[in-house]
C-alpha cells in the first residue's frame, strides 16, 4: 500500500533541475522533505509495540474475554493512528499557502498573510524536548499580527533533520522559494 505522505516528491530530491517549483499540480499538499531518520524510528518502534498488542488482543479473545479483547484492540488502532500522525507532521506547501501539522493540531496559513519565511539562527528545542540549544530555524512571521508574531516552521534539531544539515538547508530553501513565488502573487 503505497503511503505518499512518508516520502517527498521526488522532484524535490533532484539536485539537476532549475526550476525550484517543478510541478504541473501545484494544489496539491507537499512536504519538500523527507521525514528524518527519528521519526521514522519512532513510529515504526510505535508499530511494533502495535503488533504486540494486536496479538494480546488475539489471545485475550482466544481465553473468552470479548470486553477485554476489544479494549486491546481499540488500544492498538490508538497506537497506528498515533504512529501514523508522527509521519504526517511537518510542513506542507501548496498553491493555497503553507500548513505547519503539529501531533494534535495543523495550522494553514494562506500566502497573502505571510509576511516572510527566513531561516534564523536562534535557541531551539533538541527533538522537541524542553532543552534548547543554539540552531537554525525557518520561522514564519504573518501580516495579520499586530506584534509580528514568528512561528517556527522547521529546525536543524528536530527528528526531521537532526545530523541532516543539508536536508534542513535544501528544505528551507525549497520552502523559502515557494513563500516568495506565491507572496508575490497573492
Amino acid at each position: 500500500m503505497p503511503l505518499p505522505f512518508l516520502t517527498a516528491d521526488r522532484a524535490f530530491d533532484d539536485t539537476t533541475d532549475d526550476a525550484a517549483l517543478p510541478f504541473e499540480d501545484r494544489d496539491r499538499w507537499r512536504r519538500p522533505y523527507r521525514p528524518g531518520p527519528w521519526r521514522v524510528a519512532a513510529s515504526a518502534v510505535l508499530l511494533l509495540l502495535a503488533s504486540y498488542v494486536l496479538v494480546a488482543s488475539v489471545i485475550i479473545a482466544a481465553a473468552g474475554a470479548l470486553p477485554g479483547a476489544a479494549a486491546c484492540a481499540g488500544l492498538a488502532v490508538l497506537i497506528i493512528a498515533a504512529a501514523l500522525r508522527l509521519l504526517r507532521m511537518g510542513t506542507w506547501v501548496s498553491a493555497q499557502g503553507l500548513r505547519r501539522v503539529a501531533f494534535l493540531s495543523t495550522h494553514t496559513v494562506p500566502w497573502a498573510q505571510i509576511a516572510s519565511v527566513r531561516t534564523a539562527q536562534q535557541p531551539v528545542r533538541w527533538l522537541g524536548l524542553p532543552r534548547t540549544v543554539q540552531g537554525q530555524a525557518l520561522v514564519l512571521v504573518r501580516k495579520d499580527r499586530a506584534t509580528g508574531e514568528q512561528r517556527l516552521l522547521l529546525t536543524d534539531r528536530n527528528a526531521d533533520f537532526l545530523a541532516r544539515r543539508t536536508a534542513f538547508d535544501r528544505a528551507a530553501d525549497t520552502i523559502e522559494v515557494w513563500a516568495d513565488e506565491y507572496r508575490r502573487t497573492a
